[in-house]
């Protein structure tokens, strides 16, 4: 599937910013299943100064710096990306659990089992996910039921929760936005040994023809990408729509949480109370796509 992305970030501040210092991580990533054809992040007012680097996880991360005063920030990144990630195996023909814990910690996927800032060991979402992987149990058949389980006890409901709620909030209010169902069901995977990461992006703005509409294809999106072992890697899995990750995606960046992978964030002099508004639009390409 073939994507056309843009994403609208505006700051309107009280007050001029005399400096800025901002990270932008808003470059959808180039991965065997995920290819760019075109990206472009365009920055208002004119930076002083950017920088692009990679960060630890292999992010694509820009730098941006701003010495004239301002009163509005803006960035607009645009793309024309192609998805299509293989069907995950048969969950039976997954290890056991039990398995993909033990050999865990001598894995590439090691430095994501460990609790972090926003997905921290919690015993009741390691709780809340054993139910869903008894003994022996194939770890996939486990995920994709703790994902639809998630998906059915939590009500979705924007503005209850923050950038900063912690996962103990969330597993008692069961209500939050995939920023939290993300962080709940890592934790959980966590706390048994199963190596999970936060993945930020976007799904699809507008379902196919008789398909469901999306939750959070209105702005920034969410999910877990949790390891099956050395053989079968990594899988996207989506609590807040209970599907796998194939091709309604677009992968922008992957870390321990939230923190890892905010699109936006910096460090501003002057400006007082400000006002965000969020766009994004993720819709299937149509007509020739240009290189």
């Amino acid at each position: 599937m073939i994507y056309r992305l843009r994403h609208v970030t505006t700051y309107a501040y009280a007050h001029p910013v005399d400096l800025a210092a901002h990270l932008l991580l808003l470059t959808p990533r180039r991965l065997p299943h995920q290819s760019v054809a075109r990206a472009s992040l365009r920055v208002t007012p004119t930076p002083s100064h950017t920088t692009l680097a990679t960060d630890h996880f292999g992010n694509a991360a820009m730098r941006v710096f701003l010495d004239v005063p301002h009163a509005r920030f803006e960035v607009v990144a645009e793309a024309v990306v192609e998805v299509r990630f293989p069907d995950p195996p048969a969950p039976a023909a997954t290890p056991a659990w039990e398995d993909v814990a033990a050999g865990a910690r001598a894995a590439e996927a090691a430095e994501f089992l460990f609790g972090s800032a926003l997905a921290p060991l919690v015993p009741a979402a390691a709780g809340y996910a054993a139910a869903s992987f008894p003994a022996r149990r194939p770890v996939l058949a486990g995920l994709l039921e703790l994902m639809g389980r998630i998906r059915r006890d939590f009500t979705y409901r924007p503005g209850v929760t923050g950038p900063h709620t912690q996962v103990a909030d969330v597993l008692e209010s069961r209500t939050g936005v995939c920023q939290d169902y993300a962080h709940v069901m890592i934790s959980g995977l966590r706390g048994l040994g199963i190596p999970a990461r936060y993945v930020s992006g976007y799904v699809r703005t507008r379902p196919p023809p008789g398909g469901i509409a999306r939750r959070g294809s209105d702005q920034s999106h969410a999910w877990v990408e949790a390891w099956l072992g050395p053989e079968h890697g990594w899988v996207g899995l989506d609590p807040t729509n209970d599907i796998v990750v194939k091709d309604e995606h677009v992968v922008l960046a992957w870390g321990r949480d939230f923190a890892d992978v905010s699109p936006l964030r910096g460090v501003i002099l002057g400006g007082g109370e400000h006002g965000l508004w969020v766009g994004v639009d993720l819709e299937e390409a149509e007509g020739p796509v240009p290189a």
